[in-house]
């Protein structure tokens, strides 16, 4: 029945040499790989606005040379992470470009920056989907339907994680459609709105609007921190260049193609929503709950069918923004399991060929966060932008040094952008810690050093385990001249006798049974019984006067191994299997119990023979 929920869940098995039929088109790898950035424009704008509006509403006519500023900056980073994709066809981004240029401790902090924001990258996507859908609700008279933002929070990484579950291939087309929808609409609300408002002036969003005290000064101070906001925009630029081998043949050309058509179009609907919104006078409102863009289609379009498009086009995108962090969450995960930072489980792959234990991961991270954070994107959007400009900045520095150790054709020019971007994301690195260090950012900063004394710790055990089980300097094993077995039993029945025959079998001269006796009674039972039903096997009864089960057996099993050095013994667990799974939560689980506490004991060997129950 389990096997039987999965392949309808999953779907069934893809053999290993059909891999490359999973690879992606151009078409699809936007759809997957570009989701995460597009969708930031549903939330880069409001950001900024949400903290100009501080300043009252003089400061809100900063955001159009602000969203500038950070359209620059998307461009550089842009070109530089195409010179990262054609040095690295074989992808792993940030991670293994600071490892291999600039050491393995550099690599490391990328690799954590990363891993934390893509757990990020799904909990906001998601919340920010839940607030698209609670504003359309709030529109369409259910107000209510905001009391139960974690559930469908929730609800929504079950439905992306089965979808990731099933293949990068069959994920990228179930989500393609809302992604290009999603972009056809912004595109259609931004060409249509900038075009009315040129003719015929724009009109005022009319909305209830509570009661904001100006606070802060306009000054430099405001304008960093509404550029630190607003540098959300920025996250899941480096996707594609993580995710290359996912491209079909030639996958650089065809990354670096999905990048550049993924910020021409970003940038378009990015400056274009930020316009709007100064335009028509959208700003946060913590009163109705109404997204800015909500807002700007509500007024250019009314109620109508267009703004229930958009609206859903919004909610869909945002939630299928987590798509890219599936994407690439699990390739740096298998990466860093490969290297030996990660529990080894993270480089297989699953029935689909996807690594489902990475995705099973970042599923149960993120609903955590939706969890603790109770669904609200804007309470995280601190946390959010720290760790991905930690990458940018040790991805584009190793990339300069790449240059000038290689010095490949055309390196100068390479050197000169990879520079640039390293600079500029550097700087906004500093303005984002500043200005965001007190309300969360520390959070980032204290976990990233954790999880790289995590991953040395991972790497340090895997090193001892390979040294000790290295055959350099090893001698031969003592020949073994005797087998000492014995067999542990809990009373005597079907499920003994072939336990008995067994040890038999192995040790023929060197057999024992052995009972705790917790009941005198039933002692005496299994003692009278054993004459007949023996095997001719001797039967030792350890005395418990407190109960317990593994002490003593524990205590007699030490004993009988020490008598002997040129012998092997073996430990005989006689197991009943229940012919149906559910059947096990009716009995005991003692022998895993007595197999775990023995599985510690050196020079011991643990058998189960099973006697299978019928239906």
């Amino acid at each position: 029945m389990v096997g039987q929920i999965k392949r309808f869940l999953v779907g069934k098995p893809i053999a290993t040499e059909h891999q490359h039929n999973e690879r992606l088109s151009r078409i699809t790898a936007l759809a997957v790989f570009s989701s995460d950035a597009l969708s930031s424009v549903a939330y880069a704008s409001e950001a900024i606005l949400s903290i100009l509006i501080l300043g009252g509403a003089a400061a809100l006519g900063l955001s159009l040379p602000i969203a500038a500023g950070i359209a620059v900056l998307l461009v550089v980073v842009a070109f530089s992470y195409r010179q990262t994709i054609r040095a690295y066809p074989k992808g792993g981004g940030g991670y293994i470009v600071a490892r291999e240029n600039l050491g393995n401790i550099y690599g490391l902090i990328a690799a954590g920056a990363l891993l934390i924001d893509y757990v990020l990258t799904v909990a906001v996507s998601i919340s920010a989907g839940v607030a698209a859908i609670t504003s359309l609700a709030s529109t369409w008279g259910a107000p209510w339907v905001k009391d139960y933002a974690v559930e469908i929070g929730l609800v929504c990484i079950l439905f992306v994680t089965l979808a990731n579950l099933r293949g990068v291939k069959e994920s990228g087309v179930i989500f393609a459609v809302p992604t290009y929808v999603f972009i056809a609409s912004i595109l259609a609300l931004v060409s249509y709105g900038i075009g009315v408002d040129l003719l015929f002036g724009a009109q005022p969003v009319v909305q209830d609007l509570p009661e904001v005290p100006v606070s802060e000064t306009i000054g430099i101070w405001l304008v960093l921190r509404a550029f630190a906001a607003g540098c959300t925009a920025l996250t899941g630029i480096e996707a594609i260049s993580d995710g290359v081998p996912a491209f079909k043949v030639p996958e650089s050309k065809n990354a670096a193609s999905t990048l550049t058509w993924m910020v021409t179009i970003l940038v378009s609907m990015f400056l274009g929503i930020t316009w709007l919104a100064h335009a028509h006078g959208a700003i946060p409102n913590e009163l109705t709950h109404e997204t800015v863009l909500s807002q700007i289609a509500r007024t250019i379009f009314g109620n109508g069918p267009i703004y229930f498009v958009i609206q859903s086009a919004t909610a869909l995108i945002l939630v299928l923004a987590a798509n890219t962090a599936y994407a690439d969450f699990p390739r740096l995960a298998s990466f860093l399991s490969r290297d030996r930072f990660l529990p080894r489980q993270f480089s297989s792959r699953g029935d689909r060929l996807v690594f489902s234990n990475g995705i099973l991961a970042l599923g149960f991270f993120s609903a955590m966060l939706v969890v603790l954070f109770q669904a609200n994107e804007i309470a995280m959007l601190p946390l959010y932008a720290i760790g991905v400009f930690i990458s940018f900045t040790l991805s584009q520095s190793g990339m300069v040094r790449r240059h000038f150790r290689i010095k490949e054709e055309g390196w100068r020019r390479g050197a000169a952008i990879n520079t640039m971007g390293a600079v500029l994301t550097a700087v906004v690195l500093v303005v984002l810690a500043v200005t965001k260090f007190t309300h969360g950012a520390w959070v980032v900063m204290v976990l990233i050093p954790m999880l790289v004394l995590l991953f040395n710790s991972i790497n340090r055990h895997y090193g001892s385990v390979a040294s000790q089980l290295s055959l350099e300097g090893a001698d031969l094993p003592i020949p073994l001249r005797r087998h000492t077995s014995i067999v542990l039993v809990s009373g005597i029945h079907r499920g003994v006798l072939p336990a008995l025959q067994y040890a038999r079998s192995i040790a023929p001269d060197n057999v024992t049974a052995v009972y705790v006796n917790l009941d005198a009674d039933q002692t005496a039972k299994l003692q009278q019984r054993w004459i007949d039903w023996g095997c001719d096997v001797p039967l030792v009864v350890l005395e418990s006067p407190y109960r317990s089960l593994i002490t003593p057996l524990f205590n007699y099993i030490q004993e009988v191994d020490s008598r002997y050095t040129d012998d092997v013994l073996t430990v005989v667990l006689p197991e009943f299997v229940p012919a149906h799974w559910w059947e096990h939560l009716l009995h005991n689980q003692t022998g895993i119990l007595i197999k775990t506490a023995l599985m510690f004991n050196k020079g011991v060997v643990v058998t189960s023979v099973p006697y299978h129950l019928g239906r």
